[in-house]
């Protein structure tokens, strides 16, 4: 039992070794111009090792993306009787926001810039929140034994998954016009309570 908590331990270490070293080379050098055996070399490891790591070149800048994509479908899931869906989803979200959560995209400027200047991260990121999306849709699917003629968990999660991304590329916004971190926490936990609450009506009750 040790000895498996120990391997992942160091297979997480080399995980984020890779991805740190990939971002460091992209942010330099160009997402597009850098290669997988770049970031071999600078990491010291094996070519193979990357890839096994990261199938995906794009998963190396947003080596979260598991994470971001099961954010709202697990606040759902994990949420104390008597909370609804809505209030779930709006205290996770003030939650990250208030740590600063690397989730919402506080990662610092060179990375919202790398992000910003590839086609390829651009779509990258959008099939995250797509998925992000999907996930949440299944999960409501599931909460209320919903059909597939019950567009309900559809509506509620584009609704709710769209709030999350508003708010996401507004802070990445402000981030890349030079706002102070302080005041773009501050901005968006505004911005949150409102959108969440002009959502509410708009729910079906189970759902708030």
């Amino acid at each position: 039992m040790t000895t498996t908590g120990l391997r992942e331990r160091k297979k997480q270490q080399t995980r984020e070794l890779i991805s740190d070293v990939a971002t460091q080379l992209f942010a330099a050098n160009g997402f597009e111009r850098t290669t997988i055996s770049e970031v071999a070399a600078a990491a010291d490891v094996a070519k193979m090792t990357v890839t096994n790591y990261f199938p995906l070149k794009e998963d190396l800048v947003f080596d979260r993306h598991e994470d971001i994509a099961g954010l709202l479908a697990a606040a759902v899931r994990s949420r104390p009787t008597g909370r609804g869906v809505l209030g779930a989803v709006r205290t996770t979200y003030l939650e990250h926001l208030d740590d600063r959560s690397p989730i919402l995209g506080f990662i610092g400027l060179p990375f919202a810039q790398l992000v910003q200047s590839s086609p390829a991260l651009l779509r990258r990121e959008h099939e995250i929140f797509t998925a992000q999306e999907a996930r949440l849709t299944e999960t409501l699917a599931a909460e209320f034994a919903a059909d597939d003629a019950d567009l309900r968990p559809r509506v509620a999660a584009c609704q709710l998954a769209g709030i999350f991304r508003v708010l996401y590329y507004e802070g990445r916004r402000r981030l890349v016009s030079g706002q102070p971190t302080g005041g773009i926490v501050k901005a968006l936990r505004t911005a949150a309570r409102e959108s969440y609450a002009g959502l509410e009506p708009g729910l079906p009750v189970d759902y708030r």
